[in-house]
């Protein structure tokens, strides 16, 4: 019986030091990007599809190259495709949905047809 006692007293001083050792829980601090533009590129793009999958969601830019109208095929000429996790996707068409709400509060409302 004497073991029994003596065990648990050594448990619960080890759990009691261990949480002496690992100090106070750590405090979630912003951290502030540093944006580095250096080798930053530009692209125009005025078409966009998107495809995803359980692991990634994936956005194809390009150029819709059609001058004529009424024609059956839309010539799109694809230049970058951007992978994303479906986090950073849902963070990113939240600040989308933001960016559009100041536009056109400056400027208008989008219609789309």
């Amino acid at each position: 019986m004497k073991m029994a006692k003596t065990e648990k007293r050594s448990t619960e001083t080890a759990v009691v030091e261990e949480t002496k050792r690992a100090g106070p829980e750590p405090v979630s601090v912003p951290i502030k990007p540093r944006w580095d533009d250096s080798a930053m590129q530009s692209a125009y793009a005025n078409v966009c599809n998107v495809m995803g999958t359980r692991e990634e969601i994936t956005l194809l830019f390009g150029t819709n190259k059609a001058w004529q109208a009424g024609s059956n095929e839309v010539p799109v000429e694809l230049s970058h495709r951007i992978t994303l996790t479906p986090y950073t996707a849902k963070r990113l068409a939240q600040m989308l949905e933001q960016g559009v709400r100041e536009y056109e509060q400056r400027f208008g409302e989008i219609k789309l047809t």
